[in-house]
């Protein structure tokens, strides 16, 4: 594994232990040059699932993509990164679990909108104003008072 520091190609193993409910494993590694601590995560290849996009088109999923909308919609917001990377790990299983080859992207960000919105309201809000693409103040009224009726309730 090579080192994030100094490149270097030889680490060790210090620490290793099961991550997203037993589905991946997290390694704490130390460069044998360097002596810089990272971690690693291993974890099972499934088989691909493929996104198909508003315009129809179709591409690999990508869990890196979902994490950069939450950071964005996060920002200086108290959501911590272990946090989004668990709302990332939740939407994977829910989509793989569905056991279908192929989803949607209207589906994928329903799912980031149900964990986000228990997590931070304001970050939900600014995910769904990209997501949904509020074209104006009115369709932004409506999801705030429908969030403010589920708050009563």
């Amino acid at each position: 594994m090579q080192c994030a520091k100094c490149q270097n190609n030889g680490s060790r193993v210090v620490d290793s232990r099961p991550a997203d409910d037993g589905r991946a494993i997290r390694r704490r590694r130390e460069c044998e040059e360097c002596g810089f601590r990272f971690t690693t995560f291993e974890r099972i290849e499934a088989a691909p699932l493929l996104v198909i996009k508003k315009n129809g088109g179709r591409e690999e999923f990508n869990r890196d993509k979902i994490l950069r909308g939450l950071i964005r919609s996060s920002e200086k917001r108290p959501v911590s990164m272990e946090q989004m990377e668990q709302i990332v790990d939740q939407v994977e299983n829910k989509v793989r679990s569905l056991g279908e080859n192929e989803v949607s992207t209207n589906l994928i960000g329903e799912y980031v909108m149900e964990d986000l919105v228990n997590l931070d309201e304001i970050s939900y809000i600014r995910f769904a104003s990209v997501y949904r693409q509020f074209k104006d103040m009115s369709v932004f009224l409506k999801e705030m008072q429908e969030m403010l009726d589920k708050a009563e309730k």
